[in-house]
């Protein structure tokens, strides 16, 4: 039987879960303005389809979940590269979290994605009427062709805490710089995130993210708005074979009226499903496979060593072949030893 204090547990976290919709349904922002905050980080979530809202465990818990962060027993640190579109896109985390007190857990992530070397033609034009558009028989002087970069950075201050065995909370601090060639933008944005646990194998978890919108400002007096978005996941933990099988399911509830590029839609509110599935042998070894939000299979696998995890995920872009695929490879450190366990 569940106790009271865990049907306040389930009912404080399916509020945390669903107040944003009737806050923001009605709202507006910038579509895809944080749009490379919901890439994902970690070789293991990512192998699973980007399912790990309910199901982290370890330091990458900053992204994901803040309110699991609180799991770690360790101090930890975590760093990831992925490849993509043929190594166009470079995009690198790195992480890192510890132990506070008896059940409180601080970190620090950072993301960045970078392009580099892309053309710039504005001043490489030769105007032959004078009207600045390119028009017919009118071309660019190849010599007058410069290249920009463009970088997107986010760093992510992380509060986690376990208020109960089965029930945690946590809160992240973001502050998202942007760059474009030489424009610039600075914008600051709040997670709040809820965990909770029930009979010790079902799993669920939220993730409300930029919970207030969050606003870029850009040096040339532009101003972006990415609105608030609610993950939500579920796992289950079932014993099999000398392990254990877990199968997961998350949703990304956007609220900027994506219509026909989201799974489904109820008006300005859109819903894209993540599903994944990682059968773990002995703590020693892990193979995943998912189902991510833009439509690919995912396939992933996972050793863990004496104080290191190496995880590495692949992810097919179906329908180009110029796209290429994505591969992941990321690292988790953790100093397992008396000495620094939690007290």
């Amino acid at each position: 039987m569940i106790s009271p204090k865990s049907v306040r547990s389930i009912f404080l976290l399916f509020i945390l879960s669903l107040s944003v919709t009737n806050i923001f349904a009605q709202g507006s922002g910038n579509k895809y303005a944080g749009e490379f905050l919901a890439i994902g980080v970690g070789g293991r979530p990512l192998g699973m389809g980007g399912t790990y809202v309910a199901l982290a465990n370890d330091v990458t818990a900053g992204y994901w979940n803040p309110a699991l962060l609180s799991k770690i027993e360790y101090p930890q640190f975590s760093l990831m590269h992925d490849w993509q579109f043929g190594n166009l896109v470079n995009y690198n985390y790195g992480a890192i979290g510890f132990p506070y007190g008896k059940n409180s857990s601080l970190g620090i992530s950072f993301i960045m994605m970078g392009v580099d070397d892309i053309p710039d033609t504005r001043n490489a034009l030769i105007d032959l009427n004078g009207n600045g558009i390119l028009d017919p028989g009118e071309r660019l002087d190849p010599n007058k062709i410069t290249t920009f970069s463009t970088t997107d950075m986010a760093f992510y201050l992380t509060y986690a805490k376990k208020q109960t065995e089965d029930f945690s909370y946590g809160v992240n601090l973001k502050v998202i710089h942007r760059s474009l060639a030489e424009a610039t933008a600075w914008g600051f944005g709040l997670d709040v995130g809820a965990s909770y646990k029930l009979f010790n194998k079902w799993l669920f978890g939220a993730n409300l993210q930029d919970l207030t919108t969050t606003y870029l400002a850009w040096s040339t007096g532009t101003k972006e708005v990415i609105t608030p978005t609610a993950k939500l996941g579920s796992a289950y933990l079932i014993p099999f074979w000398k392990g254990t099988l877990s199968p997961a399911v998350d949703f990304d509830v956007r609220f900027e009226n994506r219509r026909t590029t989201a799974n489904a839609n109820l008006g300005p509110v859109s819903f894209d499903m993540h599903a994944g599935l990682e059968y773990n042998f002995q703590n020693i070894f892990s193979i995943r496979g998912g189902y991510n939000d833009l439509g690919n299979l995912t396939l992933g696998a996972g050793i863990k060593l004496p104080k290191i995890n190496i995880d590495y995920s692949f992810a097919k872009f179906d329908g180009s072949e110029s796209l290429g695929n994505s591969h992941r490879i990321s690292l988790i450190f953790t100093l397992e030893e008396q000495k620094y366990q939690r007290k």
